[in-house]
């Protein structure tokens, strides 16, 4: 399984709820290591690093933009670094041979079903600027804009967390 040496979890958050799912993500992975910001993570990854998870709300069917964060802190959302988010910080990221990558999003449930989302669009950026292989991408749904959760989602991530953890490992060696 990953660890807390070999994954790393990067999350950007707005209202809380992406960041819960983010540790709920960790848990799953049972990493010991902390949840980073993206405005605290580093742009040349940990050597040893083998899994990458990296998470954020969906905003305008994309990733956060300067803009769209401007806009959530306007509207109360206390968490938002409005600088950077987690398409700069992809932007700004060195590759790192061999990563494996899962992304993943909050979005409102009401959109469930309308195209994009940030954690497609993060997919997509990894593999365009060759920053790894992405292995997963996963959604996770809010009830509205500033939240809560739906039932079941952070039981959701974390069980998410565990098969990425899983699949990094392999299979097992007798």
């Amino acid at each position: 399984m990953a660890t807390a040496t070999d994954a790393l979890v990067v999350v950007e958050s707005m209202w809380g709820h992406t960041r819960a799912v983010a540790e709920a993500v960790a848990r799953g992975l049972r990493s010991a290591g902390p949840v980073l910001d993206v405005g605290d993570a580093p742009v040349q990854l940990p050597d040893g690093t083998v899994l990458l998870v990296v998470g954020g709300p969906t905003h305008a069917f994309s990733m956060s933009r300067r803009s769209t964060r401007h806009e959530a802190a306007a509207r109360g959302a206390p968490e938002v670094r409005e600088a950077t988010g987690i398409r700069e910080w992809l932007d700004g990221l060195v590759p790192t041979a061999g990563l494996r990558v899962a992304t993943f999003d909050t979005r409102v449930d009401r959109v469930r079903r309308l195209p994009g989302s940030a954690a497609r669009s993060a997919g997509r950026r990894v593999r365009h600027r060759g920053l790894g292989r992405v292995m997963s991408t996963e959604s996770f749904y809010v009830a509205d804009v500033g939240g809560p959760l739906l039932p079941g989602e952070l039981a959701r991530a974390t069980t998410w967390g565990a098969r990425l953890a899983m699949q990094v490992a392999g299979p097992e060696t007798p």
